[in-house]
């Protein structure tokens, strides 16, 4: 007799908590779309790394030769050789989308004896006007990283290792420019 009852009760639990999952599914019928719809497009991200989200400065950010932070970085690269006399930030790195990439590219080029418009090319991908017949191409029109780069125009480097370090100074110099 116990044993009849246990069953009936095991029984009875296991259809209630059946029929609570089913009714917590929603409804089913011709509002079940609209509910499905409404929940899935909601405005707002859970996502706290979307809610502060700290962007490289790019294109028309930082292309202003005539802002202080572009002055400053100029003649800090200028003095010290890093960037030519003649020719400002803004010139140097227009074909780059981000200025910390170009800043590296910069220092890689200036430490390791590489032409700065190969390097250039290179990574972005843009040919340059300036005679190229020099510069070793990587292949497709897409540009590259700077270790690709420095891996490619100069075998013998250690390309991680110099492209860590020109992205360390490129970082110094944005902060002390104030960018």
């Amino acid at each position: 007799m116990k044993k009849s009852w246990m069953v009936v009760f095991v029984v009875a639990m296991s259809v209630s908590a059946g029929a609570g999952r089913a009714a917590a599914q929603g409804p089913a019928g011709a509002g079940a779309t609209a509910a499905a719809e409404s929940s899935s497009h909601t405005p707002h991200s859970y996502n706290p790394i979307k809610w502060v989200e700290k962007k490289p400065k790019t294109g028309n950010d930082w292309h202003d030769a005539n802002s202080e932070p572009d002055k400053k970085l100029t003649a800090k690269l200028q003095g010290t050789g890093v960037l030519a006399a003649n020719t400002n930030i803004a010139q140097a790195c227009n074909t780059y989308k981000v200025l910390g990439d170009c800043l590296a590219a910069l220092h890689a080029s200036h430490s390791l004896a590489l032409d700065f418009n190969c390097v250039k090319s290179d990574m972005t991908g843009v040919q340059t006007g300036a005679d190229m017949s020099a510069c070793k191409e990587p292949g497709g029109d897409k540009g590259v990283s700077l270790s690709k780069t420095i891996q490619l125009l100069k075998p013998g480097a250690d390309a991680k290792a110099e492209a860590k370090n020109a992205e360390k100074q490129a970082n110094e110099d944005l902060k002390e420019a104030g960018f």
